[in-house]
């Protein structure tokens, strides 16, 4: 009744992975006593730098409300600070605050930690390989017009290839 091809499907197969990838770092940011979306937070203030809730919003693809729980939350604990925009008094930015520091520096382990588990048996050429390759994905989706082939250096083939064999 409701095929599709699953085992040929790379958006799946991406997918799948992302959520693995979510599970494991979850369940270590939970041992501290951290929850994904914090996480989320400073992780976009730490990739951007300060952004307006809206902003905020849109990049972590959640409803306004639901991200203003937990800005409270961070908020009230005094990882950040909301503050009227200068040129907009009704837009609210975020920025870190001193206290995040120490919290960022632990959810920071946790992310080595889940990183160092997916890395294992891989090789740096297969890494090196993979990040190439969801590059130039990710810039193919973002962009209308088509992409010129990923040129892939011919060690890097050669070991791919031997290793699929």
């Amino acid at each position: 009744m409701l095929q599709f091809d699953f085992d040929e499907s790379l958006g799946y197969l991406i997918c799948a992975t992302s959520h693995a990838f979510r599970l494991a770092l979850n369940t270590e940011l939970a041992k501290e006593g951290i929850t994904f979306r914090q996480w989320e937070v400073l992780a976009r203030i730490a990739l951007k730098g300060e952004l307006s809730q809206t902003e905020l919003a849109e990049c972590l693809g959640i409803e306004a409300p639901t991200l203003v729980g937990i800005l409270d939350r961070m908020e009230r604990d005094g990882w950040l600070e909301r503050y009227s925009c200068p040129e907009d008094r009704r837009r609210k930015r975020i920025r870190a605050k001193e206290k995040a520091v120490a919290v960022w520096a632990r959810m920071v382990d946790c992310a080595h930690r889940v990183r160092e588990k997916a890395r294992a048996g891989l090789t740096q050429e297969q890494l090196d390989l993979l990040r190439l390759v969801c590059n130039r994905m990710r810039e193919n989706l973002n962009n209308a017009t088509p992409a010129t082939p990923v040129a892939v250096p011919a060690e890097m083939a050669e070991t791919a290839l031997a290793e699929a064999l």
